[in-house]
């Protein structure tokens, strides 16, 4: 995910985005990291606008941006709060507005749920589907939670350990939109059963390769 973000650079290949070879950051492409990653000495606001002041647009035009930002991730009435005052989930909203506010081609985010507790990461689940259906971005996920990778996606890749290549490409054909009850669902249940056997197996063969490297 780095790679495409363009923070680090491959060591062989190469990466491209709508026919552009990826050589380093840019606004096409938003990202959101675990950690609360906002500038504590702006307010929500301010934070969501930061991207939009850099390309150098109008006060006005940063503002209506915002507000339409905020509405979406439901944090009306908090514009003016600064990141210390904001719960864990409430972080995470402001990051993943503000990186949609650039209006990027891609969002890429880094389990940006893994902080939060249980409820706060159900109700973020769906508010990050909600967001989806009306941006229709595309989104590149990470997740070690394996019934949130079904939950959210349309598309669901098990990597390796070590290395990490792609071990498996899994379409998820489940209708959106999506909600908590689906996890009951026995289709979803199939997907889960298919992908934590695709994790064991993998999980083993790691365990495997660490005895053999004491042993060497």
């Amino acid at each position: 995910m780095r790679i495409v973000g363009g923070l680090e650079e491959q060591t062989t290949g190469t990466v491209y985005l709508d026919g552009e070879e990826i050589s380093g950051p840019s606004s096409n492409r938003g990202m959101v990291f675990q950690a609360y990653s906002l500038f504590p000495w702006l307010t929500v606001e301010e934070n969501i606008q930061f991207g939009l002041k850099q390309k150098g647009m109008g006060a006005k035009e940063r503002r209506e941006i915002s507000r339409q930002f905020i509405e979406w991730v439901g944090l009306e009435g908090f514009e003016h709060h600064y990141p210390k005052h904001l719960s864990g989930g409430m972080q995470q909203r402001v990051a993943i507005a503000r990186a949609l506010a650039n209006d990027p081609e891609i969002l890429l985010l880094d389990e940006p749920f893994g902080a939060l507790d249980n409820q706060t990461r159900a109700i973020m689940q769906e508010l990050l589907l909600d967001i989806w259906e009306k941006s229709h971005k595309t989104i590149l996920f990470i997740t070690h939670d394996v019934e949130e990778s079904i939950f959210l996606a349309s598309r669901v890749l098990v990597m390796t350990a070590r290395p990490g290549r792609i071990k498996a490409d899994i379409p998820i054909e489940l209708e959106y939109p999506r909600s908590y009850h689906i996890k009951t669902d026995p289709s979803f249940l199939k997907y889960k059963e298919q992908l934590t056997e695709l994790i064991r197996e993998e999980s083993l063969r790691a365990i495997e390769l660490d005895q053999r490297m004491k042993e060497v």
